[in-house]
């Protein structure tokens, strides 16, 4: 985000890698599609830019800078390259240093003039937990030496920097399982700790989007390889403590797989705007978080099924956008923000309808986003829980019903109510404000119970997962201990026939001892039978 202009650059579109940018100018709500033009550097070298996916785009100043990314064909060494807004020309930054390795999934903050990069997922798979600085002013990289076993190397996790002296990382995906840990690294005493948080905490989850905004930390989406999770939560830096802020449709883009978020600021007011994702198919739908400060209020806004109102070169006519408006409801609402915030642009280049819920009334028309928030100011908190809420017109948030325009609701809070009336009126109001309460604490213990439900599941999948493990073993163990029997098996049979070899030749020694014996016998016999007769001899002579 920088200014009002929402910078797009890549991804994937189910097919193949993209290249191009886009431009959501939030003044005008329209898109732009921006040429790839790239800077030839001084040696008057033209550097490749290759489509990729899996990167980080960091704003500094009227620029954009993309680190890394998972390219086609790929790199040994991460590249970094920066987009100027106001010339929309790409430039290659000729690092130098101890360039890290080329990875995707990982994460870049920017504190002043250096950026810090941590962890990701090289060219061959391989999950990284390293950290790296790199000073945009030398164009140096420099490896970052830190104390305190840090995070395990893992990918497609989120990373935040609190007052540009701590990096916040929560979650990812290691090489064997789905995280969902805090880790903090102070950079005054270079030293990781891991954090306890309080409350409930998101289940494990990769591929979420985060976005600190002062102590708050909103962490949307993500999942496992399983299950994505809708949710968004926040984690309060200074107090360590998970909560639920808003649980969109099953519509929502948080339910997607690789959408992207970014925060923008307006007086009291935090708008969370969320782009892309897949789910079945690639989505290019944009939809906002509402964030009222004062009153912790909250609200998913988007209209995927509303007609789509057509933008060319030109902004469209306050009656346009205003009849538009007028027949769009929200999909979801959570607490006190329950009015229409639903428009749908569809941009000239042939992209799909992209709902951008970032107009309040009829008034607006292509006003800038600074007065459409003044605007949406007027109309005061009372009234908006003075309106009653038509239960079955929620039962399907993919629904687009009518919704009275703002000018209709001024006409009749200028008409005259007799005091029995604004009696009655106010006790609707009362009965309307208990049941909003009601309705809101049923919420949030189904999302507690579902929290619940939801860890015990994943013990008892990690406790599968475990018990399948050790049943792998347990057979190998077996196939193993049969082979080797089978093995002392051949073995027996092998010594058995020696010895069976080894009693015949015995016997057959014996029977040759034997004949030996009868042969000295027979042979002792003889001499002596000459011996006689030599003696008989020797007598007669």
């Amino acid at each position: 985000m920088v200014g009002s202009k929402m910078i797009v650059f890549g991804g994937d579109s189910g097919n193949h890698l993209l290249d191009d940018t886009k431009i959501l100018s939030l003044d005008k709500l329209t898109w732009d599609s921006v040429a790839s033009k790239v800077r030839v550097s001084p040696a008057g070298r033209r550097a490749q830019f290759r489509p990729c996916k899996g990167h980080c785009l960091v704003p500094w100043g009227k620029t954009v800078i993309l680190v890394g990314g998972k390219s086609e064909p790929s790199s040994d060494r991460i590249s970094v390259w920066t987009f100027n807004t106001e010339t929309e020309i790409w430039s290659h930054m000729e690092a130098k240093g101890d360039i890290p390795v080329a990875r995707s999934g990982h994460t870049v903050t920017r504190a002043g003039p250096v950026l810090i990069l941590f962890g990701g997922e090289d060219t061959k798979g391989k999950k990284l937990h390293d950290l790296h600085m790199f000073d945009l002013k030398s164009l140096t990289w420099l490896p970052l030496n830190y104390k305190g076993a840090g995070p395990s190397p893992r990918s497609n996790h989120v990373a935040a920097l609190y007052d540009d002296r701590i990096l916040l990382i929560f979650g990812g995906q290691s090489k064997s399982k789905t995280l969902n840990d805090v880790h903090a690294l102070d950079f005054e005493t270079m030293v990781w700790s891991r954090m306890r948080t309080h409350g409930h905490h998101p289940s494990p989850r990769a591929g979420c989007c985060g976005a600190l905004c002062g102590t708050k930390w909103y962490i949307a989406g993500g999942g496992s390889k399983k299950r994505r999770h809708p949710e968004t939560w926040v984690f309060d830096v200074l107090e360590s403590k998970w909560s639920v802020c808003v649980v969109p449709p099953s519509s929502s883009i948080t339910t997607k797989k690789g959408f992207s978020m970014v925060p923008l600021y307006y007086r009291d007011k935090i708008v969370l705007v969320s782009f892309g994702g897949n789910k079945k198919e690639p989505s290019d739908k944009v939809e906002v978080l509402v964030v009222l400060q004062n009153e912790h209020c909250f609200s998913w806004r988007s209209a995927p099924d509303a007609e789509p109102l057509m933008y060319e070169d030109s902004s469209p006519s306050s009656k346009e956008l205003a009849d538009h408006l007028n027949n769009c409801d929200p999909l979801y609402s959570n607490s006190v923000a329950r009015h229409s915030l639903a428009t749908t642009v569809e941009s000239s280049s042939g992209r799909k309808s992209l709902p951008d819920s970032l107009l309040h009334n009829s008034k607006v028309g292509g006003s800038s986003l600074r007065r459409q928030f003044r605007q949406e100011e007027e109309c005061s908190l009372a009234q908006k829980l003075q309106k009653p809420i038509d239960d079955d017109k929620y039962k399907d948030v993919d629904d687009c019903s009518e919704l009275p325009s703002f000018a209709n609701q001024k006409q009749r809070s200028d008409t005259y109510h007799s005091p029995d009336a604004d009696a009655k009126t106010k006790r609707v109001g009362r009965s309307s404000s208990d049941i909003n309460h009601q309705h809101d604490t049923k919420i949030a213990n189904l999302v507690r119970r579902n929290m619940a439900l939801e860890e015990q599941l994943s013990a008892a999948m990690a406790s599968k997962d475990e018990a399948e493990k050790n049943l792998s073993l347990v057979i190998d163990t077996k196939e193993e201990l049969e082979r080797r029997l089978a093995e002392r098996d051949r073995e027996v049979v092998a010594l058995k026939e020696k010895v069976g070899g080894l009693e015949q030749a015995h016997e057959d020694s014996n029977n040759a001892s034997n004949t030996v014996h009868a042969d000295n016998v027979r042979l002792e016999r003889e001499v002596a039978f000459l011996k006689a007769v030599m003696d008989e001899t020797q007598k007669l002579y």
